[in-house]
């Protein structure tokens, strides 16, 4: 194979809110970046999808001064969590976030979030929220986020793009440096990454003085996921791999309320935002129920109403549940245009026909260990957003959190690295030279897309039915067995088969999928979106 040799200042691997935010922190301090993304385009990921907003403290928020209000933004975050947060990483979201939003949101993407009529931003409360705090552009935040941010990346002349190039490996001092010298550096440094150029079928080495992972979630090795396709874990799979320290990778979130639909994996999202303007989950009959299981109703954290509708679906056989927003006093079309097109388009009006919803897997609240600043356990390396484990969400994230997060952690990785950069903190050119381009064991083209989609079928279900919203041992041990013997065998597949798109994800999904196993295994207490029945 011939090999293509990049080297960046910058690597940055994603290009959601976490990898876009960063990139142009660093390229306004005037450092240059190379920032790859799987996808076609910067808007491939899991940041574009999301709906409900973002939190945004603010005075006015509740009338209270600002200090109280960060006080109490605090005190939701753990008690959805379970306290088990860091509550380093949970002040640092709080004093940073109005910030963060102020100068690269509003100011720098020039971010147009929904207003009242006497021009204040209009605020709408979620799940485990106290007041109303989330920014929100209608249902479609994200996109309205990912489209300030993507405009800015694109006309930024330090930020050089490459699409179409999911990671393989990281490239590190300890598994690739040929001068056997640099193995006997107490730590390992990460030195760049594998990736694999589709347009061509070959891989790339990309030689980088800092690399930054911001490749998103892992809900694509659950049956049923509201994840974008490519979100199958790639970056906790190379960072294990690397020896990288995880945390919490038993903590995956499921979201109450995706539409039941048998069309994709990918179920799309009802946001919650809709039950914080009234709207109230039904059973089979038409009746509300979440009062029976906690006090707050509809609004309860994530991880309860999850847990209340599968034993709700369980109890009573249904397939799904309901959720009513008939009940809602906005008009429908225009508050949440997303939901009511994409129901629309399924043959429903939810106006006057209740949704049909079913809980799935939506955010993962483990991953790569990292400080406030995005730093790992390996140098040279950082990890930012839903790839990243900052310990902000504990045991549980709380509602619309998630791109607050990715935008902060991406800022602030931002500023750590271009200090490091100017400070002239670069790779020895004799130590990329010590660097081998890719070599395959095998070259066979033997990733036939039946075999292919019949390992997914398995590692999906297995997550689904074993390691998925209610957790027993039993179930554990039988994912753990049936997910080695799939792992061992896709890595001998893996080893003798021509290198390509399908078979990269697949490696990245298994491998995803058995580490999250082994982590729900360890932990055999029942706390957050980590519900053991027995």
């Amino acid at each position: 194979m011939n090999t293509t040799r990049r080297h960046a200042v910058v690597l940055i691997i994603g290009s959601g809110v976490a990898g876009c935010s960063a990139a142009l922190t660093l390229a306004d301090a005037g450092c240059d970046v190379l920032l790859l993304n799987a996808g076609e385009q910067l808007t491939d990921g899991n940041s574009e999808l999301a709906q409900g907003g973002i939190i945004y403290r603010a005075a006015s928020t509740a009338g209270q001064p600002q200090a109280d209000d960060a006080r109490a933004l605090e005190k939701d975050i753990l008690v959805a969590g379970h306290y088990v947060n860091s509550r380093k990483a949970v002040r640092h979201l709080c004093r940073q976030g109005p910030t963060c939003i102020d100068t690269m949101l509003l100011l720098r993407a020039g971010v147009q979030f929904d207003r009242n009529t006497d021009g204040s931003f209009s605020l709408t409360r979620e799940g485990g929220h106290c007041s109303p705090r989330i920014l929100h552009r209608a249902d479609f935040s994200g996109q309205a986020i990912m489209e300030g941010l993507t405009a800015a990346v694109l006309t930024h002349p330090r930020i050089t793009r490459l699409h179409k190039r999911p990671v393989i490996d990281l490239l590190t001092t300890h598994h690739h440096a040929k001068n056997s010298q640099y193995r006997y550096d107490v730590a390992n440094r990460c030195l760049g990454a594998y990736v694999l150029n589709e347009e061509n079928g070959e891989p790339e080495t990309v030689l980088a003085d800092f690399t930054v992972l911001a490749t998103g979630g892992v809900g694509q090795v659950f049956l049923h996921s509201t994840n974008a396709p490519g979100c199958v874990g790639a970056g906790i799979s190379i960072a294990f791999r690397a020896g990288v320290s995880l945390a919490n990778l038993e903590f995956v979130q499921f979201h109450p309320t995706a539409l039941y639909e048998e069309r994709s994996n990918r179920r799309p999202l009802v946001t919650e935002a809709m039950r914080g303007e009234g709207a109230r989950l039904l059973d089979l009959k038409g009746r509300p129920f979440m009062r029976r299981y906690d006090n707050r109703g509809d609004l309860a954290p994530r991880d309860i109403v999850a847990i209340a509708m599968m034993e709700e679906m369980l109890h009573n056989g249904a397939p799904c549940l309901f959720l009513d927003a008939s009940c809602i006093n906005k008009d429908l079309p225009s508050s949440f245009p997303t939901v009511f097109k994409t129901c629309s388009d399924a043959g429903l009006d939810i106006r006057n026909e209740p949704i049909p919803v079913v809980p799935a897997a939506h955010y993962f609240c483990g991953g790569v260990l990292a400080d406030t600043r995005g730093r790992t356990s390996m140098r040279g390396l950082y990890a930012i957003g839903e790839c990243a484990c900052t310990g902000l969400h504990g045991a549980n994230r709380l509602a619309s959190s998630s791109l607050l997060e990715a935008l902060v952690w991406g800022v602030s990785c931002g500023q750590d690295l271009s200090k490091r950069v100017n400070s002239g903190d670069s790779l020895p050119k004799r130590l990329a030279s010590s660097i081998p381009d890719w070599r395959h064991g095998g070259d066979e083209r033997r990733d036939d897309p039946a075999l292919v989609a019949q390992d997914w079928t398995n590692i999906r279900n297995t997550m689904w039915n074993y390691v998925g919203i209610a957790r027993t041992n039993a179930r554990l041990r039988r994912a753990f067995e049936d997910m080695r013997d799939l792992v061992r065998h896709i890595h001998d597949f893996y080893k003798y088969t021509r290198i390509s798109r399908r078979l990269v994800d697949l490696f990245h999904g298994s491998q995803t999928a058995y580490v999250i196993t082994q982590a729900a295994m360890r932990n055999t207490a029942s706390i957050g979106c980590h519900h053991r029945i027995d």
